[in-house]
């Protein structure tokens, strides 16, 4: 019988799960619907809102002050995680922080790109007379590169947690649907 923990609660289960069909589905869908493209922007940053509260207000493990350190602490795991001598973390480990950190940058980059885009082209949240008069091309580089640096983030990201998964010998995906993780001894 092994003893089970409840480290990611439902809240950030859901909200990791729903951002990243959202995202999936606004990078898959591009130009081919724009009208659900930039609903599932707006999901996305809508998301982003949430999690950022949720960082502060959440459970422990959902809090940014349990898994957000420097640079430093975060190259340092990973030395030590490929050396095999790791320590353990119950929740986000420091590189899975910056991870963390990094995807919502480039995700809201992308998000609050987009969604200028659309007011420029009279649609959307965004009142067209604010944002009528900008230069369009910035925007749409800075929402295409921040877009594709996402789906970069999004496959370390995933890369990373099977890595991290073989070399501490824990389920982490599974970790993300249930919730748990086992507790050793």
């Amino acid at each position: 019988m092994v003893d089970r923990l409840t480290v990611w609660d439902v809240e950030v289960r859901l909200f990791h799960w729903t951002l990243a069909v959202f995202f999936g589905v606004a990078y898959i869908i591009e130009t081919e619907w724009p009208a659900l493209h930039a609903h599932a922007g707006y999901t996305v940053l809508l998301l982003i809102g949430f999690r950022i509260v949720w960082g502060f207000t959440g459970s422990r493990h959902a809090r940014f002050a349990d898994f957000v350190t420097g640079p430093h602490q975060a190259l340092r795991h990973l030395v030590e995680l490929a050396s095999n001598d790791a320590p353990r973390h119950i929740g986000h480990n420091p590189a899975g922080g910056v991870m963390v950190l990094l995807l919502l940058t480039s995700l809201a980059i992308t998000a609050i790109t987009g969604t200028i885009l659309y007011g420029m082209e009279g649609q959307g949240p965004i009142p067209t007379q604010w944002v009528a008069a900008w230069p369009d091309r910035p925007f749409v580089i800075a929402h295409e590169i921040a877009a594709d640096a996402t789906l970069a983030l999004v496959v370390l990201h995933v890369a990373g947690v099977i890595l991290t998964s073989l070399i501490m010998r824990e389920n982490l995906i599974k970790a993300m649907f249930t919730g748990d993780k086992a507790v050793r001894r």
